[in-house]
């Protein structure tokens, strides 16, 4: 089965992701970061979507033109900092519905534990595409790909930041079907969960809360 990786390569995408490994980035840049680099991949990410022509008429006659096939994209927000990704995303598709996925990590076990889950309605119609900046050990993102399959939606794609082998990994054994669009594959994991050399926490960094 398909356990699709698209590197996202973009020369001003790499530029803006160092500016953001740097840890002497302020709160307010790395922000401001977050949205102009998740504007640049959701062109990235809709690439492919599927389309359908229309009849439309222009201030001179009717005509057919293409526009994205089905219901309104669903922009899944895994809590916190998926949010982090809204707003860029939205400024490129601004028609999107949102949902959101509430998770957390225990820190003992690694796991993540559900604790919200709101999405729109007639999902089976709907393509996702899932935010999330890290993808680290893969649990966060299994068990919301899991929630949102059961939802029915027509396809999902999940985005993120930085990933590294171990996320991309656990990720795929649960869910082959679903490709991931990010912009660096990094070297792995530390004794901590975290992918290193990475970008530390983006959660604590995107609302400044470490």
């Amino acid at each position: 089965m398909p356990r699709e990786v698209h590197i996202i390569d973009h020369p001003l995408v790499q530029h803006k992701l160092t500016l953001m490994r740097r840890k002497d980035t302020s709160t307010k840049s790395f922000r401001e970061l977050v949205h102009e680099v998740s504007a640049l991949l959701a062109y990235e990410i809709t690439r492919d979507m599927p389309m359908q022509e229309i009849e439309i008429e222009t201030p001179l006659e009717k005509m057919k033109s293409r526009v994205i096939d089905g219901k309104k994209v669903v922009l899944a927000s895994i809590l916190r900092a998926g949010n982090g990704f809204l707003d860029g995303m939205l400024q490129v598709i601004p028609g999107a519905r949102v949902g959101h996925v509430g998770l957390y990590r225990d820190p003992k076990t690694l796991k993540a534990v559900e604790y919200y889950f709101k999405m729109p309605s007639e999902m089976d119609e709907r393509d996702v595409i899932v935010l999330d900046p890290m993808l680290a050990t893969g649990n966060s993102a299994v068990l919301a790909v899991d929630r949102l399959k059961q939802t029915n939606p027509r396809s999902i794609r999940f985005v993120c930041l930085v990933t590294c082998p171990e996320g991309l990994k656990t990720f795929h054994d649960a869910h082959p079907d679903v490709p991931v669009y990010t912009p660096a594959v990094d070297r792995g994991l530390n004794e901590h969960g975290y992918i290193v050399p990475g970008l530390g926490d983006a959660g604590d960094r995107i609302f400044g809360t470490k």
